[in-house]
């Protein structure tokens, strides 16, 4: 969700850089490039490594609170054709589930800013067991949606999105944001989803799954 749908990656940085300022703490770029698409639980905890003395669930709370209030202030500011495909897709009859390590409350926000029947389901972060980089959370995606996972494709834009897509045995797709995906796991990196239709993503799936296919029959 965040950066691949929605461009809300400033609001959790000003989130985090604000409860760390109040503790004389600073945030340095490794460790924010590292905290990109990692579950709200292990940056947390990250945080109390750093010398935040709040417990995991208060940290997370107000990051929630802090989100929130500035996806309500600032409005909804979507990735390049983000919107369009999910759209596409709808219209085609392809289910999407929206899979993310947000919180419920977050992810139900944002989907609520988008036009109704988008997704046909929601993962987040505070509903599964184990975070992304594990691949838990897009089994469950394609549980809701009723179809194996070999049949599911995956956009990301974190090297532990893509970590956790791929090693679902979906095919994993990355579109940079503010990252450089560069050696991630990821089946194709794509510089942005503008002008991606159903059609497009559907051949590209094809065309990747049976690469992968005829590799393996091979080894």
């Amino acid at each position: 969700m965040d950066g691949t749908v929605i461009d809300s990656e400033p609001l959790w940085l000003e989130a985090e850089l604000s409860m760390l300022s109040r503790y004389g703490i600073e945030l340095t770029a490794e460790v924010r490039d590292r905290m990109i698409g990692s579950g709200l639980r292990n940056a947390a905890v990250v945080f109390q490594q750093m010398g935040v003395p709040l417990g995991v669930d208060e940290i997370i709370a107000e990051w929630e609170t802090a989100v929130i209030a500035g996806l309500r202030e600032a409005g909804p500011q979507w990735r390049p054709g983000a919107v369009e495909l999910l759209e596409s897709l709808a219209t085609a009859g392809i289910p999407s589930a929206l899979v993310t390590m947000a919180v419920r409350s977050i992810a139900d926000a944002v989907v609520g800013l988008l036009p109704e029947g988008l997704f046909r389901g929601i993962v987040a972060g505070d509903e599964v067991e184990h975070e992304k980089p594990d691949p838990d959370p897009y089994l469950r995606g394609a549980a809701l949606l009723d179809v194996p996972i070999e049949r599911c494709l995956a956009i990301e834009d974190s090297f532990t999105g893509l970590a956790a897509a791929h090693s679902s045995g979906a095919v994993a797709i990355g579109v940079p944001n503010l990252l450089d995906l560069t050696g991630a796991s990821a089946h194709e990196v794509w510089p942005t989803l503008a002008g991606v239709d159903a059609d497009r993503l559907s051949e590209r799936f094809r065309s990747l799954r049976n690469a992968e296919q005829t590799t393996g029959a091979q080894r």
